[in-house]
């Protein structure tokens, strides 16, 4: 420490070091200011953009001015751990599922592996700088986590919205450690995107209106991950096959072309989910569910969901060997899993389908079921219907 209370040059490369020891690809240093982006912030929730994910609306000035968060925190050190790109083949159903859930969510759950990761490093910081106060934060809190990365010369804003960097593309994720000790930040880098809008005409939903833009009313990775209940009708054909998420934004960007190196090992695929398909994951049970994704970040779509995603997936794919395993979820305890295999077998059609739709709804005590039954078997053509 020198005599004001900011730390040495050798601290702060001691630190760095930590972090690489600790597991992390990158860290970078960024001083606690308010946002440079508070106008765009507040015209994105605004305009709606945010869709259903009302807790952004909450706290705004935490959110505007990190040093609100905790009064006594001085600066961050922001660390970046990737997770994959786009060279790696993974194991799995033979194109069925695991093609697509967002390459991020396959393994282990990111905010676990981040936070062992950053309790360790803040460990060390305890047992080196007496009295020092840490807080550790991984995509849970009011924190404007991309912006603070940026500062610490992690990335840039791409197009997309993510953060992008020219020599590690955008496949990482993020997390932070407040410090009540003051370190000298680390510079930002050079915008990468130039006139590159790859990304945007890559968006198969229109959820990317404009460069550094997201509408997450649009959304896959939003309908597919953080909506609950029914997807609206006219959304559900826009989600493609798409299970958990969406990396397509991710996939068309030059940066991301070059192959960044094998994932990290926490975020590969096990071989206990490897095999899951499209029906196995319509017909997950409570039991089966909880012990396939015990750990998964895709536990943030809850069981409902990730069957409501597999039906919706079903009937985008529209293949006629999807009818038996559909026809059975007509009769789930859950009505939005029912109303989307309704969807579904309209989408796929047939004379199975037709019979299927036909005797659930003589059956069905749910309005809205009966609704989507009805609107499902009006939608097949009249030598379907017989």
């Amino acid at each position: 420490m020198t005599s004001n209370g900011v730390a040495s040059a050798d601290l702060v490369e001691r630190i760095k070091g930590w972090t690489r020891d600790c597991g992390f690809s990158r860290v970078g240093i960024a001083t606690l200011e308010s946002s440079r982006f508070a106008t765009a912030f507040e015209s994105w929730i605004e305009r709606g953009d945010h869709a259903g994910m009302t807790w952004l609306e909450r706290r705004r000035e935490v959110r505007l001015n990190p040093r609100l968060l905790r009064e006594w925190a001085r600066s961050a050190v922001v660390v970046a751990l990737h997770y994959d790109s786009p060279a790696t083949d993974e194991p799995g159903s033979g194109g069925d599922l695991w093609p697509r859930v967002a390459r991020y969510a396959r393994g282990r759950d990111y905010h676990e592996v981040m936070d062992e990761g950053l309790r360790t490093l803040e460990s060390r910081l305890q047992g080196c700088v007496p009295g020092i106060r840490t807080w550790r934060y991984v995509d849970t809190g009011p924190l404007l986590e991309r912006e603070l990365a940026s500062r610490a010369g992690l990335g840039a804003f791409g197009k997309h919205t993510n953060l992008l960097h020219p020599e590690h593309g955008s496949w990482f994720l993020l997390g932070e450690l407040l410090l009540s000790l003051e370190l000298p930040a680390d510079g930002p880098v050079a915008e990468p995107c130039g006139s590159c809008t790859r990304c945007l005409t890559a968006c198969p939903t229109g959820a990317l209106p404009a460069p550094y833009r997201l509408d997450a009313r649009r959304c896959i990775s939003y309908w597919t991950i953080e909506h609950r209940g029914p997807i609206p009708p006219a959304v559900r054909p826009l989600l493609g096959d798409w299970v958990f998420g969406c990396d397509l934004c991710q996939e068309a960007c030059p940066w991301n072309a070059p192959h960044k190196g094998a994932p990290e090992a926490a975020f590969r695929l096990p071989e206990a989910r490897a095999d899951l398909d499209l029906s196995d994951l319509l017909g997950l049970t409570e039991a089966r569910y909880a012990e396939l994704f015990r750990g998964s970040p895709m536990k943030r779509a809850r069981r409902d969901g990730l069957r409501r995603n597999a039906a919706t997936a079903m009937g985008n794919r529209r293949d006629p060997r999807y009818v038996e395993p559909l026809a059975a979820a007509l009769t789930d305890e859950s009505p939005t899993v029912r109303s989307h295999a309704a969807w579904a077998l309209g989408r796929i059609g047939g004379q199975k389908a037709s019979a299927a739709l036909r005797e659930a709804l003589q059956a069905e005590g749910d309005s809205g079921v009966r609704e989507e039954l009805t609107a499902a078997l009006a939608g097949l053509p009249p030598e379907a219907r017989i």
